[in-house]
């Protein structure tokens, strides 16, 4: 289905406008079960720049369309990568340009992502995945990397993410093995936050996403960067994190909310502030 008209004539990453705090990505190419192309990656870090300057976006949703959330990059001829044969720099820069930055982008985003993973997520598309901060799972979705089965590698940023997320050797092992495994199995390696029915997905979606909205955005932020660092840093250096984002966020006007709505015994009304 190469030059349907989705390709053509929609965007390969819709981008809704925020509503009740809660900004929505989806990967918007069934026919390829989501494959990424320089388009897509484009589209996506466009949107994730507006997601980051809007104070009024608490939570992003990351979600895709028909049977695929994202199969990595589109090996098709007019998927719009380049032909890097004998030119090993032009890859390096277009990976850089186009699934490293966004996996960047999702990582460092300093606001919850939500990613709805809505079918088969392999490669890359993991990748995307394990780049957001929540990831609930449709019972039917597989997910895992297939990359050594064509003689490649997980350089999306599998080969950071998948030892984090699931522990060296299970890492190593779907990777060398190619494995895919079903949403039970990937949420017991811890590949997925929770699994929920097909038709559940976006209900549980959009309540994990609300209750995040409701949350306290600077708390949240700071939490989320806080725990981000942690990962690479030192317990004193996390606790040194800990005591500059106490700085930033306790005189906040949310803290003093969520103080007195504490003692009135009523819920907060947080602002951002």
């Amino acid at each position: 289905m190469h030059g349907s008209e989705n390709d053509t004539d929609q965007p390969h990453a819709r981008f809704e406008v925020p509503e009740d705090g809660i900004a929505r990505i989806t990967l918007n190419r069934p026919e390829r079960l989501g494959a990424y192309t320089p388009r897509m990656c484009t589209e996506i870090l466009e949107a994730l720049r507006t997601v980051r300057l809007d104070d009024a976006v608490r939570v992003l949703v990351l979600t895709g369309t028909g049977g695929g959330f994202c199969t990595g990059g589109d090996v098709s001829p007019d998927a719009g990568f380049d032909d890097h044969t004998g030119h090993q720099i032009g890859r390096a820069r277009e990976l850089r340009e186009d699934s490293h930055a966004v996996v960047t982008a999702l990582h460092k985003l300093d606001k919850p992502v939500v990613c709805a993973v809505n079918g088969v997520t392999v490669n890359g598309g993991l990748a995307f995945a394990l780049s957001c901060d929540i990831r609930i799972v449709a019972a039917s979705a597989r997910l895992g990397d297939t990359s050594a089965r064509a003689g490649l590698l997980p350089d999306e940023g599998g080969a950071w993410l998948f030892p984090r997320t699931m522990g060296y050797d299970k890492a190593f092992r779907m990777v060398a093995l190619s494995e895919i495994y079903d949403a039970e199995t990937a949420r017991a390696l811890g590949l997925a936050t929770e699994v929920v029915a097909d038709d559940d997905l976006e209900a549980r979606t959009l309540e994990v996403a609300r209750g995040l909205a409701a949350g306290a955005p600077l708390a949240l932020r700071a939490a989320k960067l806080m725990m981000r660092r942690a990962l690479d840093s030192t317990l004193e250096s996390s606790l040194g994190d800990a005591q500059q984002a106490v700085l930033w966020v306790g005189p906040s006007a949310d803290a003093q909310e969520g103080k007195a709505a504490f003692l009135e015994k009523r819920p907060p009304r947080f602002t951002g502030f």
